[in-house]
């Protein structure tokens, strides 16, 4: 089920799934992912750092990944998602999942998943690409990950959150959409 998150925090408890932060370059993935992982008390994974060297270089030349680019990143966060699950550890995974492909086979490691879709204006997330520093990704390939993005459907269980919104705002409406499901 697809829930927009609103503008008020909740005292009340959350759920144990895991989670994945997703969107497009540049959105704020990790920054929320790092914040909702030390407030929920699980362990916060990077996406980036599990790509073979091959697929950082490919980018940092600004050559869009293939889905046959990303079948052995995927598998690896499959793995990563199932052992965490089986061990009962609760972790968030930032991670584009532009498409619903990726995020079916994220959900091979972890069927009950709740994808967090950080979504906003292209202008906005270029304004961000072009002013961070030390991060392999380019300008030039955020048309081709907004041409990839397929938002979550309703039929899959997922928060979208307005990037627009404050880092600390974006944390509590998602703990609050957490706590309602």
């Amino acid at each position: 089920m697809s829930v927009s998150a609103n503008n008020s925090a909740s005292k009340a408890p959350v759920s144990g799934r895991n989670l994945v932060v997703m969107g497009v370059a540049g959105c704020g993935k990790s920054l929320i992912g790092e914040r909702l992982a030390a407030l929920l008390g699980a362990e916060s994974l990077e996406g980036d750092e599990f790509h073979p060297a091959e697929n950082i270089e490919r980018m940092s030349q600004g050559i869009a990944l293939t889905d046959a680019d990303r079948e052995g990143w995927l598998t690896i966060l499959v793995d990563r998602l199932a052992a965490s699950r089986h061990a009962g550890r609760r972790v968030v995974l930032s991670c584009s999942a532009l498409k619903r492909r990726y995020r079916d086979r994220l959900r091979q490691g972890d069927p009950d998943l709740v994808f967090i879709c950080l979504h906003g204006a292209r202008a906005l997330i270029e304004s961000r690409m072009a002013s961070r520093t030390h991060h392999f990704m380019p300008v030039s390939l955020l048309d081709s990950q907004f041409r990839d993005l397929e938002l979550p459907q309703a039929d899959e269980r997922a928060i979208l959150c307005d990037i627009a919104a404050t880092p600390d705002e974006l944390v509590a409406q998602i703990i609050t959409a957490l706590a309602a499901q």
